[in-house]
């Protein structure tokens, strides 16, 4: 269904055109990344070496069909700045499939127990994904960020290694 691929700058405009403003940016990417989605901003992930990044791969068409990374932290992995950017491919199930190669790489690649993700409280759909993966809301930890007039909450999700199945 899907494959990650490494993510090199040569990948940055594909990437880079999918992101037309700066809501669809901050949904992404939270509050690191500044509009426009620049080359140079990509270049700072590529080159921080806690950092992976991943070009979406649909295996049936070779076409690049989203982007990924995985930040590592020092006591858990971070699942970030994931994006199925055609939005006629959303709701068929790759978002699902994403988040088990993205922890099947983590938990087999870094000597961490646990993985992590933020999300806006807002996006129903994504956190009904994270659920339906294994991951939990740990009610603990938010964070508010501002966009226009509105404040937008980030809730974080955890999954131990221990209850993730392949």
């Amino acid at each position: 269904m899907i494959a990650l691929e490494s993510f090199h700058i040569q990948d940055a405009p594909e990437l880079i055109s999918n992101i037309k403003d700066s809501r669809p940016l901050l949904q992404f990417a939270g509050p690191m990344y500044s509009f426009p989605l620049t080359t140079d901003q990509l270049e700072r992930d590529l080159s921080d070496e806690n950092r992976t990044l991943f070009k979406i791969v649909d295996d049936e068409s070779q076409n690049t069909i989203g982007h990924a990374q995985i930040f590592l932290k020092e006591k858990t992995f971070l699942l970030g700045r994931i994006l199925i950017w055609d939005e006629n491919n959303r709701g068929k199930g790759y978002g699902k499939k994403v988040m088990q190669e993205l922890l099947k790489y983590g938990f087999s690649t870094f000597n961490r127990e646990v993985a992590e993700l933020n999300v806006y409280d807002w996006n129903t759909g994504a956190i009904e994904c994270y659920k339906k993966v294994g991951f939990a809301i740990d009610p603990d930890v938010k964070n508010e960020v501002k966009i226009d007039d509105e404040t937008w909450v980030s809730i974080n999700m955890k999954i131990y290694r221990d209850t993730f199945e392949l």
